[in-house]
């Protein structure tokens, strides 16, 4: 794991980068983000997870990402995206590949997660480092919005496994890994929507607005 650590965050941003990795993140940055005014169906929505070594961005291991696309009212199973840091000790250009890659899958779509200074810390720490990219996405926080669209549910920030216990989900048994993870959470999001609709938060503007103040009141009240 040292070596991991050692080129996973290696504190040269874009120091010498390959070619392809400076092709493909001109492609990204040169990108127009999708509009943020559509209604949920027509919006697709990429829901992120990550494994790492902690719960601290600042000195822990991102270990692995996992995402899946939520678009059409479902979960496109050919439109996910995993990969496993720890299998890539030592081989730096491809993290950076890799890293590069989410970011062409993400395509500047509003990201879903749940806990985003947890998710997000991680990877804008990663983004940064290695590829001098400032990742600032249009985030979407269900530990805190689930509270505001089910008060009935729970009104304050919850473990994930209460949501799934509400919703009847089933989780299976032991330790789940990221994409299960990622598509439990797609399930919990495709649910918030329809709750989210019947309260006029009927698109992907409104959800971000919505789970920003939802966010903000709940840590400051």
């Amino acid at each position: 794991m040292l070596g991991l650590k050692k080129f996973l965050f290696r504190g040269s941003a874009q120091a010498n980068l390959p070619d392809d990795v400076r092709a493909s993140l001109d492609l990204w940055r040169a990108s127009k983000a999708p509009p943020l005014d559509d209604v949920h169906f027509h919006t697709r929505y990429v829901v992120v997870d990550i494994v790492s070594s902690g719960t601290n961005p600042e000195s822990d291991r991102l270990l692995g990402i996992a995402a899946a696309a939520v678009w059409k009212g479902a979960i496109q199973p050919d439109d996910t995206f995993y990969v496993d840091f720890s299998t890539l000790d030592g081989e730096g250009s491809t993290v950076d590949r890799e890293l590069t890659a989410f970011l062409l899958f993400a395509a500047k779509a509003p990201l879903v997660t749940y806990h985003i200074p947890y998710v997000g810390g991680f990877l804008q720490r990663a983004f940064k480092e290695r590829l001098g990219v400032d990742f600032q996405p249009q985030w979407i926080d269900l530990a805190w919005l689930l509270p505001s669209m089910f008060d009935d549910k729970g009104d304050s920030v919850m473990p994930m496994d209460h949501w799934i216990d509400v919703f009847g989900l089933d989780a299976g048994s032991g330790r789940r890994d990221a994409m299960a993870n990622t598509l439990l959470l797609a399930r919990i999001f495709q649910m918030m929507t329809v709750r989210a609709v019947s309260k006029q938060i009927d698109t992907a503007a409104h959800l971000i607005a919505e789970s920003r103040a939802s966010s903000f009141l709940r840590r400051t009240h």
